[in-house]
């Protein structure tokens, strides 16, 4: 049985920084794609950034330069570095696989509520 489970979110001042961490289970972590999305209240769910089993990542504009995406494999654990954080990066953060996509059906965690505000 696949499962993620988010931790690490909070309440941080706009400039801020925070580092979110998921714990996967259930499946070969070292070979697969892993990714972060995030959603915002009213909102779909999207896409933040993927990690590959290389550990090559991409990221959409909107959290390029500002976001970093790591893995540790010996911990089954995926990271997201979170720097000069915004009010519109305040969302629940989840972790799934990449092919899942922000919008796919499957076994979702109950996300870490991130709050960027003053």
């Amino acid at each position: 049985q696949v499962q993620f489970v988010e931790s690490g979110g909070g309440l941080v001042q706009p400039g801020g920084s925070l580092r979110l961490s998921c714990k996967a289970s259930g499946i070969r972590f070292n070979e697969r794609d892993v990714a972060w999305y995030r959603q915002a209240p009213g909102n779909q769910r999207e896409w933040v950034a993927t990690i590959n089993n290389g550990g090559s990542s991409v990221y959409p504009i909107d959290v390029k330069g500002r976001f970093t995406i790591s893995r540790d494999n010996a911990k089954n654990t995926v990271y997201l570095q979170m720097n000069s954080l915004k009010p519109e990066d305040t969302a629940v953060y989840y972790c799934n696989l990449a092919t899942i996509g922000p919008t796919g059906s499957g076994s979702w965690g109950q996300g870490t509520q991130v709050t960027v505000s003053s």
